[in-house]
């Protein structure tokens, strides 16, 4: 069983870049999955990963998710608008609203905690929209947090764990992106970045149903949770 160690203002300090390396190196080695091909099969396995550790007794633990996660992202576009993040989605498309969606989600459940200086926006934490000029390995290289991220290119996505690209899939699946994302926080044993640990908290409650322990429910977990719960009438 994993365990999920969440950060908090005063506990658990970022693992070094050196160490989440190593580690990530380590993983890609010893899941031969991770070097297959196959962006399915890789999906596949992560996702299935995760229904062993939540819900291992359920054959429909994937479709189950997925349909937890559209329900919160279509109240969340509301609630986005509400809280003025986002702007109304009927003329954008699909990877134009999920993209603007993940930037937003930081700030619709904020951390106490401001990502490190050189992050920028603490939305930077889980996805980034690479420049023309800029260079993914290089990106990662000079990352300040070691945590999975979304990586956007022109015509498809890459998620990668501290500087080691794990998986490379079509932008027009980045929809279920942070899925993927969070289920690779599980697999892997990860700890949430202090400056989304709210969001990810709020995502593991709501959407993958998996309860946060009272030792772990800060202040603004609560205060978050306690708002998104009033705005959808729960």
């Amino acid at each position: 069983m994993v365990s999920i160690v969440r950060a908090t203002t005063t506990e658990v300090m970022y693992p070094s870049k050196n160490d989440v390396q190593a580690m990530a190196k380590r993983l890609v080695e010893y899941y031969a999955v991770l070097r297959e091909n196959s962006v399915n099969c890789k999906h596949t396995w992560v996702m299935d990963e995760l229904r062993c550790i939540l819900d291992r007794s359920n054959p429909d633990f994937i479709s189950d998710l997925k349909t937890s996660w559209e329900s919160f992202y279509g109240k969340a576009q509301f609630y986005g608008v509400f809280k003025k993040l986002l702007g109304p989605s009927t003329t954008q498309d699909k990877v134009t609203r999920s993209i603007a969606m993940m930037k937003a989600l930081p700030e619709m459940f904020p951390s106490p905690v401001a990502p490190p200086k050189n992050l920028g926006h603490a939305s930077e934490a889980m996805v980034h929209i690479l420049e023309p000029t800029e260079n993914p390995n290089t990106y990662l290289q000079r990352r300040p947090v070691f945590s999975p991220v979304l990586i956007i290119c022109d015509s498809s996505c890459m998620l990668a764990i501290g500087s080691t690209p794990v998986i490379t899939f079509p932008k027009e699946n980045i929809d279920t992106a942070v899925l993927y994302l969070l289920a690779y926080y599980y697999t892997f044993h990860l700890t949430y970045p202090k400056c989304i640990a709210t969001l990810l908290s709020v995502l593991q409650s709501e959407v993958q149903q998996d309860a946060i322990h009272d030792s772990y429910a800060t202040s603004s977990y609560k205060k978050a949770l306690s708002e998104w719960k009033k705005f959808i009438g729960e």
